[in-house]
This record gives C-alpha cells, sequence and structure tokens, in this order.
C-alpha cells in the first residue's frame, strides 16, 4: 500500500477514534458521580427523565432512523437470526400492520413493557427506549407473557423466539423468550425503564416489574435481567440506536453507554461508588465495530491502490 495512503488512513482512524470515544455528553452523567445502588438509580432518573417521545402514529416514520438495517429493511428482533440467517424482511413502508395471520405478513410497534402493566402514560406509551418494530403475529403470540428462559418449549417463531414454562428463579408460569441475541438488548430496555420511570414503579402490576422504586423488579426478573446482560455484551445496533434516540428525546440509556452501571446499581458494585472516568463508555467497548462499514470500504480502498 502506498505510505502516504497508509500515514493518511492511521490518522483519520486516530482522529475518529477520538471522536467516538466522546460519545457520552460530557458530564452528561455528573450528578451520578460518586453514587451507588439505589442512590444511583435515582440520581440516573434524574438525568433520564421526561423524554421528549414523539407521538404514537410518528413511530412508523422514526424507526427508519433507528431500527434499520444496512439493506434499509426493518430490524425486527423477532424475525432477525444473526447466525442461521432471516427467514423474511420487512420494508418500512409496505408492510406495516394491519391484519395478519401468519409470520411475515406485516410488522407493528411492540410495547416491551405491555400496556396491561402499567396506567396509560403519555411518554410511556411511545418511548422509543421501549419500542420496537416487531413482526406482528409474533408479537400477539407474546401479548403480555413476561420475558423468562423456556424450559418446556410451546411455541417457536421462525428465528427460535419461544414461548412456555419459565426456568428461572422459582417463578414457573408462562414466558416469552427472544434469542439469544437480543436477550442483552431487552434486559438494558428493562433497566432503562425501571430508571427513567422510577417514579411510576409503584403503580406497576406484574410478575417481572414494579411495585417498588428499588430495586423494580421482582427477585427472578432481575436474575434474569442481569444474567442476559452478562451474557449478551451491549452490540453496534444498541450504541447506535441510543444515539438516534438521543438526538429524538433529548434522553439516553446510561446502561448502554457504560454498561457496568447495571453491577453499580444492582449487580457485584452495587456498594461501589459510581466514577464515570474509571469506566470505558460503549464505543470503546466495541473497539472496532463501529468502523464496519467504513473500514469495507477501506479495504476496497486499499485493494485498488495496489493494483
Amino acid at each position: 500500500m502506498n505510505k502516504y495512503l497508509q500515514s493518511f488512513l492511521v490518522l483519520l482512524f486516530v482522529f475518529i477514534s477520538g471522536t467516538l470515544a466522546a460519545q457520552v455528553p460530557s458530564d452528561y452523567y455528573a450528578n451520578a458521580e460518586g453514587k451507588r445502588g439505589a442512590e444511583l438509580k435515582s440520581a440516573l432518573f434524574e438525568i433520564i427523565k421526561n423524554p421528549q417521545v414523539v407521538s404514537y402514529a410518528d413511530l412508523w416514520e422514526v424507526f427508519q432512523l433507528t431500527d434499520s438495517k444496512r439493506n434499509n429493511k426493518v430490524w425486527d428482533i423477532y424475525s432477525d437470526n444473526p447466525e442461521n440467517g432471516t427467514d423474511y424482511s420487512f420494508d418500512f413502508i409496505k408492510h406495516r400492520c394491519g391484519s395478519y395471520r401468519k409470520e411475515g405478513d406485516c410488522y407493528n410497534r411492540e410495547h416491551t413493557l405491555p400496556k396491561s402493566w402499567y396506567k396509560k402514560s403519555g411518554k410511556l406509551d411511545s418511548d422509543l427506549f421501549h419500542l420496537y418494530p416487531t413482526d406482528g403475529y409474533v408479537n400477539n403470540r407474546r401479548g403480555n407473557l413476561p420475558f423468562g428462559e423456556v424450559g418446556i418449549i410451546f411455541w417457536e417463531s421462525s428465528n427460535r423466539s419461544k414461548i412456555g414454562q419459565n426456568t428461572i428463579g422459582d417463578y414457573t408460569e408462562i414466558v416469552f423468550e427472544p434469542i439469544d441475541a437480543y436477550k442483552g438488548d431487552i434486559a438494558r430496555t428493562f433497566f432503562y425503564l425501571v430508571t427513567a420511570y422510577e417514579d411510576l414503579l409503584p403503580q406497576w402490576k406484574s410478575n417481572q416489574v414494579g411495585g417498588n422504586s428499588y430495586p423494580g423488579f421482582s427477585s427472578w426478573s432481575l436474575q434474569l435481567m442481569l444474567k442476559w446482560h452478562r451474557e449478551d455484551p451491549v452490540s453496534i445496533k444498541e450504541v447506535r440506536r441510543n444515539e438516534e434516540i438521543y438526538k429524538i428525546q433529548g434522553n439516553r440509556n446510561p446502561y448502554i453507554d457504560y454498561p457496568e452501571l447495571v453491577e453499580y446499581v444492582w449487580g457485584d458494585f452495587r456498594t461501589t461508588s459510581f466514577q464515570s472516568s474509571a469506566l470505558s463508555d460503549s464505543f470503546l467497548k466495541i473497539e472496532y465495530s463501529p468502523f464496519e462499514r467504513w473500514l469495507l470500504d477501506v479495504r476496497g480502498l486499499i485493494k485498488r491502490s495496489d493494483q
């Protein structure tokens, strides 16, 4: 490769790396510094509460910014399968639900926190951090089931999401289990929800979340969410989605920015004071992943320069 091109690429990489490493706005979490456990959760609540949400009707348009794949198709976590391939895909305009009879007919606007679990809330009804575009039929099959891990399978979707009897903790009712690739996404969604809506938690009625401001989860559910968070680290999909939602709503998911925050609020470090300077933000955790598309272009450029 031409040495001048090589030097240029190195400098560009360093410049972009520095920019991305500083993705979390300066002092955004300043008021959470030095806090831990329940106190830390309440401090984060004060930072991210009252998002400037769009209307529920406008979600169709906004999903094109927050949940688009590289091929400009809907990124549906209930049909996508990164390991084994996806059986079908949705166009953002053509495949909005109305009616459906089977998987692949259309996509709709999934509340990861079912509306039957909480009293009507204008903010929560269309908060992008807990609304995802998902296959209408699969979403309907999930209904208001809690998330969990399935032992005996009663039903399975094309991407191998499951409905069946829960095996985590002492809860043995019927649950919905997404595929492994999106379990961390769901966990960090729920960590966000019980933080951003801490003031409403006592009014929520479910076997998964609500009832108290801290921890905000039932014991089996917290065990589940910590497990999923630890086993499925923050992905580039989540990082990009977090950034897009921040542009729209003006708030962030702290557990995507700093995944270790989960441990400081609920996990192994809950008796340790949070110091953001001691943590790596999610861009650094992912390392080179933010440059996937850029690196593909660079490899093409390098190949051409050698010809």
